[in-house]
């Protein structure tokens, strides 16, 4: 294993063991990995939280600023305590190997879950039961509303996609058409 790899293990190790300390491994969990999503898909907090110009203070309030109110002190600690120690660079990869630790002391697999709107309680139930019965794994759904996903959703376990959007639909009945002529 590379030294970055360690590293980045070490610190989803530490971070799993503290909010599982807390009892708030669940809720932290899910917050975090949005909040790497985020990060991955916005190049200017992104540019913000690595650029060593700004001070270490400077980038732990814009982590506040951003999910005050939002997402619960832990995870707000936890992040500060990643950018304070100029981790924001790795965020994505830790939060990943953080959500592998607690899937696999939860034995599931992570369904990564897009929509273009948040998901009903109701939704997400007959959502995560048919992704159980595709995949034969119990699964830990981890919506992101993304507004790109016109309607329906795209979930991706590990390397596989089900792909149930309106475009994907619309793609489908065309290719079905053309076949037809």
């Amino acid at each position: 294993m590379a030294d970055r790899d360690r590293l980045v293990q070490g610190y989803a190790r530490a971070l799993f063991s503290v909010a599982e300390a807390e009892g708030s491994l669940d809720d932290v969990e899910d917050e975090l990995f949005r909040f790497a999503r985020t990060v991955q898909g916005d190049s200017r907090l992104r540019d913000a939280l690595t650029d060593p110009a700004l001070p270490p203070e400077r980038k732990k309030s814009v982590v506040t600023e951003l999910l005050g109110g939002k997402a619960s002190p832990h995870t707000i600690g936890l992040l500060g305590f990643l950018v304070e120690q100029g981790r924001a660079k790795d965020l994505p990869k830790i939060i990943d190997a953080l959500v592998e630790l607690a899937n696999e002391r939860r034995r599931t697999a992570v369904a990564e879950v897009r929509a273009a709107i948040p998901l009903s309680p109701e939704q997400r139930e007959r959502l995560a039961e048919a992704l159980n019965r595709a995949t034969g794994k119990e699964v830990d759904l981890k919506v992101l509303v993304d507004p790109s996903v016109l309607g329906g959703v795209v979930a991706r376990v590990g390397d596989e996609v089900f792909d149930g959007t309106i475009r994907r639909k619309l793609e489908l009945a065309r290719e079905r058409l053309s076949r037809v002529r």
